[in-house]
């Protein structure tokens, strides 16, 4: 096989400091077996996705629970896995990126949990996706630090647990070719970390666990327990060891949320409300679908408007009703050098923390260490010496198809300032992602991949649908364009040399300004800008 995989497989990534650690032999030749057996797979749903989406984009499919996995839904009797060693208490997670600093703060934030992300903040250059898996290798062992003016920081007595997220399925890994054909990067980022680190994570009284990002539909969740079942049994690992947390976070996915669960239920670790991407994901479903569908400025689409609510409080009812975890939201918020910014801010986290305490989530997330102690302190109120509120049924929740769908309901406005800052952060974060770093503090948020999705997104949106301003102005491309130059220029003179403005520009412009809405900017601006760039 060893021979055979030398002519089929090229790794052509540049070289790095101990990369011939994780891109061994051995582990690309697992690559290789993960890929023969599920890369056939993968591009027939995500074929699947592309009709599906083009059927309701015309009309002949209208989204709604699905009536042939009627009897999933309806069968009281099944329930997922118990919740593995060390995801008992999820009450504070946190959120980030796998470089060195923040693989050891995050470890040592007081959260319970890491959620160590090669996704939405993670730039995809080669240099990140595999010294993250470094990172992570040596976090695991108990062997990584980093220096800061002078200081060195360690990894402390009680670490957060690690929950991987993988790339979803729809990216490919450009630097590993099979065949000639790029690796599916979920694939890559999974097999690696779980070739070298399960029986580690195993004999350290963890597991190998993952939060699983995009799903649209319960047979991508079936290939996700497929890809474990085979990859614990060519490790020699028992089956069930490997945990995974699904993320709710496309409107498909939240009339599947019970068919999920069943699919992954001896390995599942409960869902998450991935609030950002379902945003962006309602957005780009019902794109052409008229004003009923267009949300106002991003700022005023709150989890308190109704379809919000809606999406939420059906996730607390499915999760426990399973026995899984339902776990919360991120809270975008970074600290600010402005007191006033951060005790306003600190209001507005400490309020949807404790909405999602009372709705019944057993933990919710946070981006940066110095929100973990308001997280912390709100779940601490509600669970006291309870690891979870699995108790809580929630039996009071109906939700139909109407509440998930009724996106009128978020009411607002579109504003000159909001198309501006759209396009604003949406440069600031494309600049920054070009540049390697896929979380980015932009005017005292961290904005990742997701919110940048929304934001291009809904510039598409109310130019396709001849939005008006709340002041009666109509947005067209004219007026689009014109701010778009004139925010570059105010980001230009701010940042200076050596920024990457104008292919942030050109891929924004492609991304919100063209003719269709491309999927994901990601997909194109990863080919073209991250490729070779290493």
């Amino acid at each position: 096989m060893a021979d055979r995989l030398q002519d089929r497989m090229n790794v052509s990534g540049p070289e790095g400091e101990r990369f011939e650690q994780i891109l061994t032999p051995s582990a690309l030749e697992f690559i290789a077996k993960l890929d023969s057996a599920f890369a056939g797979r993968r591009r027939e749903l995500l074929d699947a996705r592309r009709q599906r989406r083009e059927r309701i984009a015309s009309g002949e499919e209208t989204l709604g629970f699905r009536p042939e996995t009627r009897a999933v839904r309806t069968d009281e009797s099944w329930q997922v896995a118990y919740p593995a060693q060390g995801l008992e208490d999820r009450r504070v997670e946190i959120t980030g990126p796998t470089d060195r600093k923040m693989t050891v703060n995050a470890l040592n934030s007081g959260a319970k949990v890491w959620l160590a992300d090669f996704e939405d903040a993670t730039s995809p250059t080669w240099r990140n996706i595999i010294g993250g898996q470094l990172n992570l290798y040596d976090a695991i062992r108990r062997n990584i630090d980093f220096t800061d003016n002078g200081k060195r920081y360690t990894v402390g007595d009680e670490p957060a647990t690690i929950v991987m997220r993988p790339r979803g399925w729809h990216l490919v890994e450009k630097h590993i070719r099979l065949d000639g054909r790029p690796v599916p990067a979920s694939l890559v980022d999974f097999g690696l970390y779980f070739f070298h680190n399960a029986r580690q994570l195993i004999a350290r009284g963890s597991g190998p666990y993952f939060y699983l990002p995009k799903l649209e539909s319960h047979e991508e969740a079936r290939l996700w327990n497929d890809v474990f079942c085979f990859a614990q049994q060519e490790l020699g690992i028992p089956r069930g060891t490997i945990r995974a947390t699904v993320l709710i976070e496309t409107i498909t996915a939240a009339f599947e949320m019970e068919e999920i669960l069943y699919e992954l239920r001896e390995h599942s670790a409960g869902l998450n409300a991935g609030r950002w991407d379902y945003i962006f994901s309602i957005i780009k479903t019902f794109g052409e679908a008229g004003a009923d569908y267009v949300l106002p400025d991003r700022a005023q689409v709150t989890m308190t408007v109704p379809f919000m609510r809606a999406y939420t409080e059906l996730l607390v009812r499915t999760c426990h009703r399973r026995g899984a975890h339902a776990i919360g939201g991120m809270a975008a918020f970074i600290p600010s050098r402005d007191p006033e910014v951060n005790a306003t801010a600190l209001r507005k986290v400490r309020e949807d923390k404790e909405r999602e305490a009372e709705a019944g989530f057993d933990g919710s997330w946070v981006a940066h260490p110095a929100l973990v102690p308001v997280c912390r302190e709100v779940f601490d109120g509600v669970l006291g010496g309870w690891p979870n509120q699995l108790g809580k049924l929630r039996e009071d929740v109906e939700v139909g198809a109407q509440d998930l769908l009724n996106v009128a309901s978020a009411g607002g406005e579109v504003t000159e300032q909001g198309v501006r800052s759209n396009i604003n952060v949406a440069l600031r974060y494309l600049d920054a992602w070009l540049r390697g770093s896929g979380a980015a503090a932009i005017f005292n948020l961290m904005e990742d991949a997701a919110t940048a999705e929304i934001a291009r997104c809904q510039v598409w949106q109310w130019l396709r649908n001849g939005t008006k301003l709340d002041d009666g102005t109509l947005v067209t491309h004219e007026l689009a364009w014109q701010w778009l130059e004139e925010e570059l220029a105010d980001i230009r003179a701010e940042l200076g040399t050596g920024n990457r403005l104008d292919d942030a520009r050109e891929i924004f412009a492609e991304a919100a300004l063209g003719e269709k809405l491309p999927n994901f900017f990601t997909t194109a601006a990863y080919a073209r800008y991250l490729t070779e760039a290493g």
